[in-house]
């Protein structure tokens, strides 16, 4: 899947910055499962598919084709990419929350000097959308990546930490040689997300300020 470039991105080398901190965007900074629920509620009454939405906002995290290949033939799951995402910023913006602590999370990075970036799986646009309704400020917005194709953006960028909730974001960060922290707000449980490589594991963001500030300060 390829990338973009960054629409929301800093010139600034990354040697200039003494910390950059990733984080990842569905089930780590926002929770869009009431949001990608009603998305795809619309895309099946648009589309005549049965598509279990309960059950397809279990597993967030890997691209959507890959969820996409559960209700639809192979030969129109590009359609089906394509016509979701136009439906996603009517129906999976305005529900869509911040998870406890995520604002907190961000500006705990800049209180350090450093940097916050997002590295999502997501269409960028849409990734967004999100942070804008939220009031989530992010120094760069990076889609289109998963998994260890993170390791692209957070290599770029220099972060030396990702955050997530999947054990794809762990091997993402760990491609990368980034710390992983991870948060157990997703479909990966804290012993899946240790077992993974995890290097740090927290039940969710609002423990994120006080690692930080711990970790900078060894």
């Amino acid at each position: 899947m390829p990338s973009t470039a960054p629409s929301t991105a800093t010139s600034t080398a990354p040697s200039t910055w003494t910390l950059t901190v990733g984080f990842d965007l569905d089930m780590t900074l926002i929770d869009s499962r009431p949001g990608i629920k009603a998305a795809y509620e619309e895309l099946s009454a648009r589309t005549g598919a049965s598509i279990d939405a309960e059950l397809a906002i279990t597993r967030l995290g890997p691209p959507l084709e890959q969820e996409l290949a559960h209700w639809f033939p192979d030969e129109r799951i590009e359609e089906m990419g394509h016509l979701y995402r136009e439906l996603y910023p009517e129906f999976a913006i305005a529900p869509t929350l911040a998870m406890p602590g995520a604002r907190e999370a961000m500006a705990a990075v800049r209180r350090a000097g450093g940097r916050a970036i997002v590295v999502t799986a997501k269409h960028e646009p849409n990734a967004e959308l999100h942070l804008s309704h939220l009031g989530i400020e992010a120094d760069a917005v990076i889609g289109w990546l998963w998994a260890e194709a993170k390791a692209e953006a957070l290599r770029e960028y220099g972060a030396s930490v990702y955050v997530g909730d999947h054990t794809g974001d762990v091997r993402g960060a760990r491609t990368a040689e980034a710390l992983s922290v991870a948060v157990a707000t997703g479909p990966c449980a804290a012993e899946e997300l240790r077992e993974a490589g995890a290097d740090v594991v927290l039940d969710d963001l609002t423990a994120f300020p006080a690692w930080l500030e711990a970790h900078t300060a060894a």
